[in-house]
């Protein structure tokens, strides 16, 4: 007689269908969150644009500021002012904030790297109306205000996330890399220089752009830098320079019916510009990481 084997049973049934049950509620919540964050973002896209749609043409991005009641006009001046006080703020934060990351990667003693992570961490919440306050007193107070002094300020929110993402991209270099340069008697600078920063290159230009797109869109450290300024296109950055979030601002404030409608149209453009261009950093950072997975 052959022996009867024994039904295969399994103890923790229960205990694995309540599993897939937690397991499938939380996929569910974090995709209902996720999608609600896009609704969010759609609905103020379709809102701002709804608003700004009849006001947008080619002579409103070309054309000088108007006046106080005055019908047509544009924003070239603020365009120009944007772009400038973003070039200096870029001018100051890319160096330090490469710098900064290549030292905390592959120089900096963990002591030392692990206070320097805090105040880099620390400075990324920092609201930007302290900022503002902070380049007020600095650069502003008993002075006039300037490009400098609101380009200073914007390369101080710029300066984390930099740093930030310059890191993450750091860690993405093979540390076979550095190990096979040293075995072969290169030194450390010169691995850093002809290695590791060739291969991270594109993942720097991504959180740059990044943080191009965070800047261009602040306020609070323009209103204190940067904001008396006069309706006409100027380049000289000794003086306060127009620019579309201040000007966003005024507009907003304004009795004005036809200020309320560039407002909408000026906050459409800053959308759409921050909106491609973070496009643009996601894929270049996308690229850049399968570049170094490889």
């Amino acid at each position: 007689m052959s022996a009867v084997q024994p039904a295969l049973t399994m103890r923790g049934d229960s205990r694995v269908r309540r599993r897939r049950i937690v397991n499938r509620l939380a996929e569910s919540a974090a995709t209902i969150a996720a999608l609600a964050a896009v609704a969010v973002l759609g609905i103020v896209i379709f809102s701002v644009a709804k608003r700004a749609g009849g006001e947008l043409s080619w002579g409103f991005l070309t054309e000088d500021l108007p006046t106080f009641g005055q019908t047509g006009g544009g924003i070239a001046p603020l365009i120009v002012g944007s772009g400038i006080l973003v070039g200096i703020a870029t001018a100051i934060a890319l160096p330090l904030g490469v710098l900064t990351a290549l030292f905390l990667s592959e120089f900096a003693p963990r002591r030392l790297s692990a206070a320097i992570q805090l105040t880099i961490d620390l400075m990324n919440g920092l609201p930007s109306v302290i900022i503002g306050i902070f380049a007020f007193g600095l650069l502003v107070y008993g002075h006039t205000q300037s490009a400098y002094a609101g380009g200073f300020a914007l390369s101080i929110v710029m300066l984390p996330l930099i740093a930030r993402s310059t890191q993450e991209v750091l860690r993405l270099v093979p540390r076979s890399q550095r190990e096979g340069a040293l075995a072969l008697g290169v030194s450390r600078w010169r691995i850093v220089v002809g290695i590791v920063l060739p291969s991270a290159l594109g993942g720097i230009l991504t959180g740059t752009v990044l943080a191009i797109a965070r800047a261009a869109g602040e306020t609070a450290p323009l209103l204190f830098t940067t904001s008396i300024f006069v309706n006409q296109l100027t380049t000289d950055p000794r003086h306060a320079m127009p620019n579309i979030p201040v000007q966003i601002f005024i507009w907003s404030e304004s009795a004005d019916p036809e200020d309320h409608k560039r407002a909408w149209a000026s906050a459409l453009v800053l959308i759409v510009f921050v909106l491609l261009t973070s496009l643009l950093a996601r894929l270049a950072l996308a690229r850049t990481r399968r570049k170094l997975s490889r």
